[in-house]
Parts: C-alpha cells; sequence; structure tokens
C-alpha cells in the first residue's frame, strides 16, 4: 500500500494548519516590542495569590488579545507575544519563584536585544492600599524579592515598573502576601486588574510618564461606592455602630478589612 495521502486529505490537513496558524498571536519582534513582566510564584498553591497579581494582570491582557494558551515555555519562563491594539507586546512570567525573576528577563532582554526602556514590571505592593496604582519610571528593589533579583540580574535600576496595591498586612508580611484575596475583596480586584492591564497598554503607547499621570491618581468604582456608603453610615444621626465603649474607638468591618474609628475629640487639636 502506498504511503501518500490522498490530494483531499492534504489538502484538509493543510487548511487545518492554517487555521490554527491565523489564531496564534502574530509574532513580530522588529519595532518598538514593548516587554511586560508580570511576577509570581509558579504552582497551584500559589495561584490567585496576592503575591501573584502581576501574573494575574498579564493573564487579562492575554484573555483580551485572544492569547490565552499559546504562551512557550523558554528561558526560564512562560511567553507570549503579537500585536495588539497596534503594539507589539511580549508578555512574560517568570517560571522561577519570586527570588529568583531576574534570570529569566535577564535571559529574555537578551535574546529580543531589547533596552530597559522597553521593559515594564507589573509588581505587588503591600504598602500601597488595595485599589491602587503606582507606574515610577524607575526606583529601587524596596522590601521586593522580584524587583530586588531583576536589579541583581540587570545591574541596573534604569526599568518601569507598575506597582498594584495589595493592602496593608495586618499579620506577617509573608502570609499576608501569599493569601488569597477575601470574597467581599474580589469586585474590587477584578476592577484593579482591569486598570492595570489599561495603565500596560497607555504605558506601550505613550510611554511612562504620560500613563503614570493618568493612572497614577486612578480611584476604582468600588473603592469610591464604598466610602460613599461610610460616610453616609457615619452622618446618620442617632446611629451608633457596633456599640462603642465609652470614651473608646470603634471597630467596624469595611469592604477592605476591619477599621477602628477613634472618638471625634481625639481629632480635635
Amino acid at each position: 500500500m502506498s504511503g501518500e495521502q490522498p490530494t483531499s486529505a492534504v489538502r484538509r490537513n493543510a487548511g487545518s494548519r492554517a487555521r490554527r496558524a491565523q489564531q496564534r498571536p502574530k509574532a513580530d519582534c522588529g519595532g518598538n516590542l514593548k516587554i511586560v513582566i508580570g511576577l509570581g510564584n509558579p504552582g497551584k498553591q500559589y495561584d490567585q495569590t496576592r503575591h501573584n497579581v502581576g501574573w494575574m494582570v498579564l493573564d487579562r491582557l492575554a484573555e483580551r488579545a485572544g492569547w490565552t494558551g499559546h504562551a512557550r515555555a523558554r528561558d526560564a519562563a512562560a511567553t507570549v507575544h503579537g500585536k495588539y491594539r497596534d503594539v507589539e507586546l511580549m508578555l512574560v512570567k517568570p517560571t522561577t519563584y519570586m527570588n529568583l525573576s531576574g534570570v529569566a528577563v535577564r535571559k529574555v532582554l537578551a535574546r529580543q536585544r531589547a533596552p530597559l526602556d522597553e521593559l515594564l514590571v507589573v509588581v505587588d505592593d503591600f504598602a500601597l492600599p488595595l485599589g491602587r496604582l503606582r507606574l515610577r519610571e524607575r526606583g529601587s528593589a524596596g522590601s521586593h524579592n522580584g524587583l530586588r533579583s531583576i536589579i541583581g540580574e540587570l545591574g541596573n535600576e534604569k526599568f518601569a515598573r507598575l506597582r498594584v496595591g495589595i493592602g496593608e498586612p495586618t499579620r506577617d508580611a509573608r502570609d499576608h502576601v501569599l493569601s488569597r484575596f477575601l470574597p467581599d475583596e474580589q469586585a474590587l480586584v477584578d476592577e484593579v486588574v482591569e486598570a492595570a492591564a489599561d495603565a500596560v497598554l497607555d504605558w506601550a503607547r505613550e510611554g511612562p510618564n504620560r500613563a503614570a499621570n493618568r493612572w497614577n491618581a486612578w480611584t476604582p468604582a468600588a473603592g469610591a461606592v464604598e466610602q460613599a456608603a461610610d460616610d453616609e453610615s457615619a452622618e446618620q444621626p442617632g446611629r451608633v455602630p457596633d456599640a462603642p465603649a465609652a470614651g473608646g474607638p470603634t471597630i467596624i468591618r469595611r469592604l477592605t478589612g476591619w477599621r477602628k474609628l477613634l472618638p471625634r475629640a481625639e481629632h480635635d487639636e
């Protein structure tokens, strides 16, 4: 029996391969390729934790661009790239642990021969309240092990970073960053991740300074609704929340956690 395929079968296979190729993101590494690094830890035990919010932002961008499932493993990272909204974009998720993230970043930059001004790192920050973003053109690592690793591997801190607030720890900092968001925080988290994805695109199109001017002042609608509800409750005549002890502070639960309200007299100068 001959090993040649019938002509009709060859045509069907060729058509199937062409359709699959059209579904993949188009790779064009020429021109101004923007490289976006999302920091996180690999493994199911870290999925959707606060420390992995950088991965969550990249996942949202990949979902918007239709690139979900097209990432390839290379240079200690999962990468996908193509053109999205007229921007040549490469999304990179280091698959090392957080404190070794710099290895993947160095390898990707070397392979792409990309300058540092085409690099943006998306990272969690517990010094920022949940619901806030901070984009900077450069800066130190602070207390973040992932940024420290990148600066150590590159020997340079002159790269942009987008910090995504995950809220201040109320317990051990390590336990906090490795914890998952609470159910009553999820609506706010979803809004922040969407906003961070928009901020990444603005950085790619307009540069860090203009993007920072827009997004560093941004506040989420969920947070505004929460604040309005708190203000309305506080101003209701005769309402005494949670029956505080005489002269003592009041502890109330809000969307972002527990808050202590001091007696009004303590605020008077």
